[in-house]
């Protein structure tokens, strides 16, 4: 239940009092945030396409992306034209010659989806497919074939994360089927069979077009924690490796050559944020089974890449990036304490000819495109220069329970004089989503909520507990069947480790989170009193309720062991409702209407329960959300309700906190 891309906070009650701060937020200026994304870099390695995206701190529209050309190592730039004014593309290919560029199409709010196909500088545009439905993940094959993944007329956008389709009518009589397909003459060729829902996928090559991925059978959203890894050709389907309970699989890449398959597998919590080892799996042997690569490693593999005939892992180290080969010739690992990704939170690069790719970032200095060899990069854009984020960031950690546990304090660098203290201020905690995540150093854009909690004159907790991503696969398995009683130790224990060496009031802490943070932050305020306000977004309440609520329901048995219906005393063990009563802490609520993840049933729950005790509470649906605040008025207004909150509880004039627990 990871949420990397919006934003926590709201509340009720906008009249409680006036936040001194609004939205725009940190660091806001006349200048535009530039944003890189799918870099698809041409095989000789001399052309870069990104989707390149503006973002405006103080504007209520959700940016569209530009699908832009640069040339390397000069950087000069080609914006392609779209063939329509509300044409949002993605999903750039290039052909294994270089002389063209296909990409994906959207019209906005629509099924309308067309292929379109440029030459290599950008021009004399070619219409390749029109398509009702999804597409997504266009590839190219080593021979020249083009393929994507396709859902024919689909109920809604893929992906458990989108706003869900109404739940009328007859529930689940009709369930979108995901497959590859190879687009020839305007229309689409299926390699995939009917009645699978496939994930991912990679060419392999041979004589004939061939794929391997990932897929699963039935309801894409609900079953992807039980995808297999298979063999695709003409419409049938041969399985490779089917993982264990408590283990998932993503990022299939296949070897050039095509006689291996490199694929990541470990404990995950959702699809899109893949951590786990690497493994490897001999595609010429019928009885082979794969072998791990980074066996007992510290780190989280979350990106694989064929580099100059070199497998490459991108991993999580808390607090660094890692880039390293996973192969026994010459060592090659750089460790970067930036953010080295595909535009992504985690971990990645993309290579092609001798060049590689990475968009490098950190807390305070805004992302641009580098290139070069492997750790030799050179910065190839500068369109964020003179941006940063008035923050002062720094990676802490300690132990708990015998791990050693990361985690970053971030404090503004300038605040309003009403926010100290006897020389003290407060902090706000804020829990990631996942739990199979992590906090890593991205740049604060100025209309995140971490930003606006810092402007407002805040600090900020972000760790990273047990059972996140950046220290190897036993920590992230770290809280299985024990959701919420370590990783709460683990958050409280580092900020006593924080309280020794900087100068927060501990009697003015704040805690919020969304998704599993969400719950994090139900589950926390019924286990201590320690935080004077909370703000909880897409949050759980009752573990066993939600099991029968949510539509992805096949991630809960990994991480609980068992079904509801076979342990559903492991689900009340970490379930807030269960302690309900020991609740004393004025709760902020939020979620969207239409949240798959985490459907407001939950937050409604919880809400209740508060109301009937007589604890501060406050909750907002939000209409048309999914799992997130993707419309940009529904952000603000959760900021802005967020900030009324925690202004009221933890900086309000006159105010004398009770001692803490």
């Amino acid at each position: 239940m990871s949420l990397k891309t919006l934003s926590p906070a709201f509340l009720l009650c906008a009249s409680l009092l006036t936040p001194p701060l609004l939205a725009p937020a940190l660091g806001a200026t006349a200048t535009p945030l530039h944003l890189f994304s799918a870099p698809a870099l041409s095989p000789d390695g001399r052309t870069l396409a990104t989707l390149d995206t503006l973002e405006q701190a103080d504007s209520d529209e959700t940016p569209v992306p530009s699908l832009v050309l640069r040339s390397l190592p000069d950087g000069k730039t080609m914006t392609i034209p779209m063939p329509c004014s509300d044409c949002i593309p993605s999903s750039p290919s290039w052909s294994p010659d270089g002389s063209h560029l296909a990409f994906i199409v959207r019209q906005k709010n629509t099924q309308n989806r067309q292929i379109l196909r440029v030459g290599r500088e950008g021009k004399n545009p070619e219409t390749l497919l029109k398509f009702t439905g999804s597409l997504q993940d266009l590839r190219y094959g080593p021979r020249g074939g083009l393929a994507v993944l396709a859902i024919a007329n689909a109920r809604r956008d893929p992906g458990a994360l989108q706003a869900g389709a109404p739940e009328t009518g007859e529930i689940d009589a009709k369930e979108d089927e995901q497959r590859i397909a190879m687009v020839e003459k305007n229309g689409l060729h299926w390699q995939s069979p009917d009645g699978l829902y496939v994930y991912e996928y990679d060419w392999q090559s041979g004589p004939a077009p061939a794929f391997i991925g990932t897929a699963a059978k039935g309801n894409g959203d609900a079953h992807w924690w039980q995808a297999h890894l298979s063999r695709f050709a003409d419409g049938q389907e041969k399985i490779l490796y089917t993982h264990g309970l408590s283990q998932q699989i993503g990022l299939p890449l296949v070897a050039p050559d095509g006689k291996t398959v490199s694929f990541v597998a470990g404990l995950m919590s959702d699809f899109g944020f893949f951590g786990g080892d690497a493994l490897q799996l001999d595609l010429t042997r019928p009885d082979a089974t794969p072998i791990i690569l980074t066996k007992n490693s510290k780190a989280t593999v979350t990106g694989l890449s064929w580099c100059q005939g070199r497998l490459i892992a991108s991993s999580v180290a808390s607090p660094k990036t890692t880039i390293q080969a996973l192969d026994d010739k010459a060592p090659l690992m750089v460790n970067s304490d930036d953010l080295l990704s595909d535009g992504g939170g985690e971990p990645r690069i993309i290579c092609a000819g001798d060049q590689s790719i990475v968009i490098r970032q950190n807390f305070t200095k805004a992302p641009e495109v580098w290139a070069g060899r492997i750790g030799d990069w050179q910065q190839v854009t500068h369109l964020n220069q003179g941006l940063s984020a008035p923050v002062k960031a720094e990676s802490i950690s300690w132990t708990s329970d015998g791990f050693s546990v990361q985690g970053w304090h971030l404090a503004p660098l300038s605040r309003p004089a009403s926010m100290t203290r006897n020389g003290k201020v407060p902090m706000i905690t804020e829990i990631h989503g996942g739990p199979s995540s992590a906090v890593t150093p991205r740049f604060l854009r100025a209309n995140s909520d971490a930003a606006v909690l810092l402007k407002a004159g805040y600090d900020l907790f972000m760790p990273n507990p047990r059972g996140s991503y950046g220290q190897g696969e036993a920590f992230t398995m770290a809280n299985r069947r024990d959701f919420g009683h370590g990783d709460l130790r683990d958050v409280q224990r580092g900020i006593d480790a924080l309280e020794k060496t900087a100068a927060i009031d501990e009697n003015r802490l704040g805690i919020t989170g969304y998704s599993y943070g969400g719950y994090m932050t139900m589950w926390i305020v019924t286990q201590t009193n320690r935080f004077k306000a909370a703000a909880a977004g897409g949050g759980i309440a009752n573990w066993q309720s939600y099991y029968g609520q949510n539509g992805i329901d096949a991630w809960m048995p990994p991480f609980f062991g068992a079904t509801v219906y076979d342990d559903p005393a492991i689900y009340a063990h970490s379930s807030p409702i269960t302690f309900i009563k020991q609740v004393r802490t004025p709760t902020f609520i939020y979620v969207g209407a239409n949240d798959v993840e985490c459907p407001p049933a939950q937050s409604l729950e919880f809400y209740h329960a508060l109301r009937a005790l007589g604890i501060p509470t406050s909750l907002v649906i939000y209409p048309g959300e999914g799992h997130g605040m993707r419309g940009r008025d529904h952000a603000i207004d959760a900021q802005k309700r967020m900030l009324v909150w925690f202004d009221r509880y933890l900086n309000a004039r006159g105010a004398s906190p009770e001692p803490a627990n």
